[in-house]
């Protein structure tokens, strides 16, 4: 059985940890590579030890889940490298508890592996601060848990075994989460962790018109890393072909709020559950181009009304 890390006085294991290794001197001269390691040994377990002790005197006997969470509560928002995660854990198996904290208890984990995927779909702001996040990086979004995630992680369970492609598996997902935020370690989750499950969510937007919102693409106010499908409807298909940054600047000259109703997005909720979409002003059909000067934004419900009205 593998030896568990112990919290103590941090002081009286820093004062061990240095005895051992001025000890260790002598072991250096030893021909026998065994016995040096052996000797080494009780060093590693000194500095695991001081490692998980390094954390508020209240949380000395707690498992190593709590020692993590408590240190990543303590830095939100804020890379954290997977080193600093393995001092404090005090075990080997740390990232396993890691996981545990995202899928068990609900917190919104962030991973270096999931913003270079994002990134690299030109799904993050290129002015974002996890821009070049390492694989073995993580940052906690917030410090509260999302009570829902424990649920959304036995349902993305479900899909994720079921026989389909990896875009209709995520596509699944938000579908059963309509105006729910769901992180796109959720997504990667549900695609079998498969590389390309952030280009393939990006095309249910720019290919088949989903309307699933990130923080660059129509949602600024969503945490980075977050998606939100707003709507269980596909945009008509003449409009799916609008280019990301067109439909971004088209957004952000118009204040993200419809042009007719003057409906903002930051008024979206449950009830009245609007989404923004971008009207021609010369229709496709007669030739309109997508062009930020031939855009509006509108919500769906004046959308409907205008090409209902054979409004320009």
């Amino acid at each position: 059985m593998a030896r568990r890390s112990k919290s103590g006085d941090p002081e009286e294991y820093r004062k061990q940890l240095i005895a051992l290794l001025v000890a260790f001197e002598t072991h250096l001269k030893d021909d026998d590579l065994r016995q040096k390691v052996r000797h080494l040994v009780p060093s590693y377990h000194i500095l695991r030890d001081l490692g998980c002790s390094l954390i508020d005197i209240a949380l000395n006997n707690s498992s190593a889940r709590q020692r993590l969470l408590s240190y990543l509560q303590s830095y939100p928002c804020q890379i954290i490298d997977g080193d600093e995660l393995m001092a404090v854990s005090g075990i080997q198996d740390w990232p396993r508890r890691l996981r545990e904290i995202r899928k068990d208890l609900g917190f919104k984990l962030l991973s270096g592996v999931t913003v270079k995927e994002m990134e690299d779909q030109g799904e993050l702001d290129p002015q974002s601060p996890f821009i070049g996040m390492k694989p073995e990086q993580y940052v906690l979004m917030e410090i509260e848990p999302d009570r829902e995630a424990a649920y959304r992680y036995n349902l993305a369970k479900e899909i994720r075994q079921s026989n389909q492609s990896v875009q209709n598996k995520i596509l699944a997902y938000l579908r059963q989460n309509v105006g729910r935020k769901v992180s796109g370690e959720e997504l990667r989750y549900v695609s079998r962790d498969k590389t390309e499950w952030a280009r393939r969510t990006r095309e249910l937007r720019t290919e088949q018109g989903w309307p699933v919102v990130t923080r660059y693409s129509g949602a600024p106010k969503l945490e980075v890393g977050t998606y939100l499908l707003e709507m269980d409807r596909q945009s008509p298909v003449h409009d799916r072909r609008i280019p990301d940054p067109v439909r971004r600047a088209v957004l952000r000259r118009d204040k993200y709020e419809c042009q007719d109703c003057h409906w903002h997005i930051e008024e979206w909720n449950k009830a009245d559950p609007r989404i923004l979409e971008l009207h021609h002003i010369q229709h496709h059909v007669d030739g309109g181009r997508n062009t930020a000067n031939n855009l509006l934004t509108l919500c769906n419900v004046c959308h409907d009304s205008r090409h209902r009205d054979s409004k320009p």
